[in-house]
Formats: C-alpha cells, sequence, structure tokens
C-alpha cells in the first residue's frame, strides 16, 4: 500500500511522482529489505525498481507494488522513463541529496520530465514513528543492553580494542539483532577522546577508560547507546568528570518533550559545565534521531531549532573529550511523549568499575 504521507508530499510539492534513492527512505516507503533499489511513487502507484538478485525477494516484501528489473529495461533511467511515459508524469520530484549527477543527467535525457529537488522532505517524514517502529526500535535497545551485560566479562589488560568490538558485534546476533550491524566503536585510554575513534590494536590497561558507542539493526530499525567503564578503580578526576556527564545527560532529559525546541536540551545538557573549566571539551552536538538510518532529523545542537512531537525517538549522547587524558559519553535513546520521555537503554547511568582479571 502506498504510503499516505509520501500521497501528502507529492501534493504540497505540486509534482506527479517522486524518485527514491536512498536505502533507508526506498524501505520506509515500500518495506523492501534489499539492496539495488530504488521507488518511483505517484499519486495512486508504486513502482520498485530492482535487479534481478531482488525481484523474488521483492515480490514477496512488497505484494501491492508493481516490481520492475531495471536491467531488462537496459538502465535505472530507462526503467523510470518506462514508468513516467505509462503514467503520464511530467512533474517529478527526486532525492537531489542521494542521486548521482549521472542519474541525475540520465533521468532528465530518457524520461523528459521537470525535475525538482526534494531535499530532506521524506527524512523529515520519517521523523515521527509510528508504533510499529518504536516495537522495532525498542526491541533493537534491549539487544544492545544485554550485550552490554555480557561484554563486560570480557573487558580485562591485554584485551584488544578490536577483539571488544568484533565480540559485542556477536552478542548482538546471538541476542537477535539482525546480521547486519549497524557502526559503532570501542576505543579505551586516550583513544576514548576521539569523539568517532576507530577500534584498534591497543590492548586495554588497568585504569582505561573504556567507552563503548555501539548498537544493532532490528528489522532494520537501529539501536545507539554509549557507556564509558573503568578498568580496575576509577581515579578522583575520571569519578569527577564522569559525574558531570552523568549530570548532563540527566538534566537533558528532563526537559526532553512534545514542545520542547532541541536548542533547550543542549541548554540544559551544559548548565553544570558552562561556568567550569571542562566547558571547552564538550562537543556541541548532543543528539540525534534514529530510526532506519542512524544519525537523523531533529539534531540537539545550541541553535536546533526543531520543536519535539511525541512519538520522535532520539539520543541524547553528551560527553567530555580531553585531549591525551580520554574521553566520557553517556548516550541513551528515547521516545518523546506529551508529559516527558521514554528511555529505551536500561542501563543505568552510574559508574562502573570492572574489576581487573588475570
Amino acid at each position: 500500500m502506498l504510503n499516505v504521507r509520501i500521497k501528502g508530499l507529492l501534493k504540497s510539492m505540486e509534482v506527479d511522482a517522486i524518485f527514491l534513492k536512498k536505502w533507508e527512505n526506498v524501505r520506509w516507503a515500500s518495506g523492501f529489505r534489499g539492496a539495488d533499489s530504488y521507488l518511483l511513487c505517484s499519486n495512486e502507484q508504486a513502482f520498485l525498481i530492482t535487479d534481478p538478485r531482488y525481484t523474488e525477494q521483492a515480490a514477496v516484501e512488497c505484494p501491492e507494488m508493481t516490481i520492475v528489473n531495471w536491467k531488462q529495461r537496459g538502465s535505472i533511467a530507462r526503467a523510470a522513463a518506462d514508468i513516467t511515459n505509462e503514467l503520464n508524469i511530467r512533474r517529478l520530484a527526486f532525492e537531489d541529496d542521494a542521486v548521482p549527477y549521472r542519474l541525475y543527467a540520465d533521468l532528465c535525457a530518457e524520461t523528459g520530465c521537470e525535475l525538482f529537488p526534494a531535499g530532506n522532505n521524506v527524512d523529515r517524514l520519517r521523523m515521527v514513528k509510528t508504533q510499529e517502529e518504536i516495537d522495532c526500535l525498542s526491541e533493537a535497545c534491549a539487544i544492545a543492553c544485554r550485550a552490554f551485560y555480557r561484554i563486560i566479562d570480557d573487558i580485562r589488560p591485554g584485551v584488544t580494542e578490536k577483539e571488544l568490538a568484533a565480540r559485542l558485534s556477536t552478542y548482538m546476533v546471538f541476542e537477535g539483532a539482525d546480521s547486519q550491524q549497524s557502526g559503532f566503536m570501542v576505543v579505551s585510554g586516550p583513544n576514548s577522546s576521539m569523539l568517532h575513534g576507530i577500534s584498534s590494536d591497543r590492548p586495554l590497561e588497568y585504569g582505561d577508560l573504556v567507552l563503548m558507542d555501539y548498537g544493532c539493526r532490528f528489522n532494520g530499525y537501529i539501536s545507539d547507546m554509549t557507556r564509558t567503564v573503568v578498568l580496575g578503580c576509577a581515579t578522583d578526576e575520571q569519578r569527577k568528570v564522569y559525574s558531570l556527564v552523568r549530570q548532563m545527560l540527566e538534566d537533558s532529559l528532563a526537559v526532553m518533550k512534545a514542545g520542547v525546541k532541541t536548542e533547550e536540551v543542549y541548554t540544559a545538557a551544559v548548565g553544570c559545565i558552562k561556568d567550569t573549566d571542562y566547558f571547552k571539551y564538550h562537543y556541541t552536538g548532543m543528539g540525534h534521531g534514529v530510526g532506519l538510518f542512524v544519525h537523523e532529523q531533529p539534531l540537539i545542537t545550541p541553535k536546533g531549532s526543531s520543536i519535539y512531537e511525541p512519538n520522535i525517538v532520539t539520543t541524547i549522547e553528551p560527553g567530555l573529550y580531553i585531549p591525551g587524558w580520554g574521553g566520557i559519553r553517556i548516550e541513551d535513546q528515547v521516545v518523546i511523549k506529551d508529559d516527558g520521555n521514554e528511555n529505551l537503554i536500561s542501563v543505568p547511568h552510574g559508574m562502573i568499575e570492572v574489576p581487573q582479571r588475570i
């Protein structure tokens, strides 16, 4: 069945149809989980364009859509042209932030349509989640939390960041995640100050901060959480920084509800550090929407103008990152409600000191 929100977008943009390329938007609008897929939607019909590797899968997952094998037509643009000619489409929107120039040029030449950039309009449609989507996101978060309690037992001196990352990925699959994981990182010691560091061959040492920013997919929907633990006994400085980050997180959660601007969440987060020497070590990106893609709208920033609506799912992830010393981040994933939020991450916020093991 054609997504009703797509119909509304066509009307508001005053176009006859839209051509989607982004995997997450094709997945959201069609239900198709495979690769090499494009979706062309008019007001009345939807055509899933893919190649012979996926036509059988597409027919099963999208029974109400017309499946088009673009290789039989010669090219993706030719397949799109056959559809636009059949339906007498003249005004075609397209994802200008995803369609490469060569495909754009071919669409112009083959279809003869007037093309209109769709901007991030489809991405914005996905911001507010259905209950079915929230259920999938909730299960993805539950899987990630169960994996956290399993990985704790593997944190010990001598284990490398790469090894921990591999085990964490495996645990999530064992707990029920899709086999294709979303990106994540495990970094330790001085490496933990790099916001998006890459897990390395560095072996863990006693006294390290171990920062795990990770998640999984469940039915395509993504969890995104971060916990930072200490291998052994925490120092006074580690306790102090951790306490500040925890307060940043909990002060943010206290204001997150429908009707609140995202900049207000940022303001709440930095309230406890703005007059301290640690303010310069925070990162202004405090969170983001999450769904089929890990970094969706709305964004939590100092000038974030988006206003939360019920059933938006978002992360909140304050942190302090001190070069040469390390970093601490705590990240939760919540569902926005009229009167507050529902936290989908069940792992507590308190500092965890992992006993040293031989």
